[in-house]
């Protein structure tokens, strides 16, 4: 077995705007991991297809784009091709467009090979929607980050005003709550907790006690581990 294949990996899951990616890439850095964010590659592959006609029901067109997809990362930098692509990605539009093409099968198989080639020593966090149910269902550690809709459209909002952006928290609240519907609901790879995964609330959390929270946990499981 490979020295990637053995290397722990903490799965942390859940729907938009939980706090998963924050919590993760934190973990991240006080373990000195390698961060995966999942839902990158699938924005990079909704931002190809907006930029090139494809259709976000065209499953043949878009699984093709994803196989082909050009897509570096560099520290928290990400390139399609030669151009950096790290804001254009974080769009509303993009991250509409993302929710849409994630349901189809054939560009989640494209993807998935991508994903688990993150997998290398020391270890990798993981966040996405399905980390621990099938891209690494044997990972060390699995995390569901929920909090209530209300709540995640009011982090969202925050974050579009803070950049300057126009935001309307009813729209956002709507969005929200058809990607859980999208998301949850889609056939391939739906949104749910692994059967082992731990469920935490960050609703009337701070991101501090979030992160102590996942890394109580790692560092509990691997000390059983070691026994």
């Amino acid at each position: 077995m490979s020295a990637g294949a053995t290397a722990p990996v903490i799965a942390i899951d859940g729907p938009a705007a939980s706090g998963k990616g924050t919590i993760a890439h934190r973990v991240a850095q006080v373990l000195g991991f390698r961060y995966l964010d999942s839902g990158s590659l699938y924005r990079v592959v909704a931002l190809t297809a907006l930029r090139s006609g494809i259709s976000v029901d065209d499953e043949p067109a878009l699984t093709e784009a994803a196989e082909r997809l050009d897509v570096r990362f560099n520290g928290e930098r990400i390139f399609l091709a030669s151009e950096e692509v790290t804001d254009a990605i974080r769009s509303e539009d993009v991250g509409v467009a993302a929710s849409q093409v994630a349901v189809h099968t054939g560009v989640r198989s494209a993807l998935l090979s991508r994903q688990r080639a993150f997998r290398r020593p020391p270890g990798v966090v993981a966040e996405g929607r399905d980390m621990g149910t099938v891209v690494f269902p044997d990972a060390t550690l699995k995390v569901f980050v929920i909090a209530t809709a209300e709540e995640r459209a009011l982090r969202r909002y925050k974050q579009l005003i803070e950049k300057g952006k126009p935001a309307i928290l009813d729209d956002l609240l709507l969005d929200i709550r058809e990607r859980d519907a999208r998301d949850s609901a889609r056939a391939a790879a739906p949104l749910k907790p692994a059967a082992d995964a731990l469920i935490l609330d960050t609703t009337d959390m701070t991101v501090a006690a979030s992160v102590d929270f996942v890394l109580q946990r790692y560092r509990a499981t691997i000390v059983v581990d070691r026994r």
